[in-house]
């Protein structure tokens, strides 16, 4: 029988909130790829290699729009940063007015490639740039809301913050990026998943000898049915190609999580996800379908008892709808690009891990919990 949601005037306070702060988001500049190809030499340059199920809209003449499309294209943009920048910070070029590459993200040049073939060749010649046994691609899946261009941005920003060894790989899902498409995105990361099979094939057979995915929000849902279908086709091959996850925000039902890591067999491993408790985005889904949490805001790790995963509470961090907290805060990038360093820290006894982080951590069943607070060491500052 489907559940009754009776909304108190309480829980209509929040959802009005959430949904207002949700809304603002669309009247700030939106991401748009600017080409200015004279402002090489101003800022570093991160190279991001994209596969994209988006096809192009009519109206507006936008090549990668919100139209999906079951063949993947794929596609390389040079993109430079400007060179005076908070970490975690990125300024858009506003449509209509042209972009200062001092100040804001543009991109020096766009590589439409014909088919597979092309864009294989040239990920493959990064990925030979390095060292045999250290050519490692990471996948960054976008989430809810999200242009062509917010979510390859996006990536270079991680990329460059994050200081991102090998290369840079972005699978742009057809979004429809707007605050008010929630249902649209649910279904196109559905749709997206064999376009994503795809790009991790083509990843692997470039000759990337290890593979990190991370995922935003409902783009996590596409990084976990997507693995659900390769643990189905008994394509370990491919699984154990994969070095580690990175779900942060995963706006996931926590049953449907557990039926497709069960369905995944052996999770990769490290297995991390960034939660807080404090993310009113995950709070609105969860009312919309009548729950009370999504796995990005669990309170404690006990409903992921018997999975080998570890959960990163951030809440302590969060501020705003607190829905990219990792993202956006200078502290918790620089401990994102130490998680290899949590990890090693996990595989030794139990303690190894005493003051590793500033904050308690509690183990249920496998699925480990660490509960971040905001201390001067995460932040890199001295105490």
């Amino acid at each position: 029988m489907p559940q009754r949601v009776i909304l108190t005037p309480l829980k209509m306070r929040i959802l009005v909130f959430c949904l207002a702060a949700i809304s603002l988001t669309a009247c700030t500049p939106r991401g748009a790829i600017d080409i200015v190809p004279g402002a090489k030499g101003i800022g570093d340059v991160e190279h991001i290699y994209i596969g994209t199920t988006r096809g192009p809209d009519i109206v507006g003449g936008e090549p990668f729009g919100i139209k999906r499309q079951p063949d993947p294209r794929y596609v390389r943009l040079d993109i430079s940063i400007p060179p005076d920048r908070a970490p975690g910070a990125i300024a858009w070029p506003r449509r209509g007015r042209k972009a200062d590459p001092l100040t804001q993200f543009v991109t020096l040049a766009q590589v439409d490639y014909s088919g597979d073939a092309p864009f294989r060749a040239d990920l493959s010649a990064t990925l030979r740039t390095e060292p045999g046994g250290k050519r490692e691609a990471v996948i960054f899946v976008h989430g809810f809301n999200n242009t062509f261009a917010e979510g390859a941005y996006r990536w270079a920003q991680l990329g460059h913050d994050l200081g991102v060894k090998g290369a840079l790989v972005h699978y742009s899902w057809p979004s429809r990026a707007s605050p008010f498409g929630y249902v649209y995105d649910r279904d196109s990361a559905l749709f997206a998943r064999d376009g994503f099979e795809d790009l991790l094939r083509e990843v692997d057979r470039a000759g990337a000898q290890r593979i990190v995915i991370v995922g935003h929000s409902v783009g996590s849902l596409v990084v976990m049915e997507t693995l659900r279908q390769i643990g189905l086709e008994k394509n370990r091959a491919l699984l154990d190609k994969i070095a580690g996850v990175v779900l942060m925000s995963p706006d996931i039902d926590v049953d449907v999580f557990r039926a497709e890591a069960r369905a995944v067999g052996k999770l990769p491993q490290p297995f991390v996800i960034f939660t807080s408790k404090k993310d009113r985005a995950l709070a609105l889904s969860a009312r919309l379908t009548g729950q009370r949490d999504r796995v990005g805001n669990l309170p404690d790790a006990a409903a992921l008892a018997g999975l080998k995963v570890t959960l990163i509470d951030t809440t302590a961090f969060s501020s705003g709808l607190g829905h990219f907290t990792v993202g956006d805060s200078p502290a918790l990038l620089a401990l994102l690009g130490g998680i290899s360093d949590v990890d090693n820290a996990f595989a030794q006894d139990q303690t190894g891990r005493a003051g590793l982080l500033g904050g308690a951590v509690l183990t249920v069943q496998n699925a480990t919990q660490i509960i971040l607070s905001p201390v001067s060491a995460i932040a890199g500052s001295a105490p």
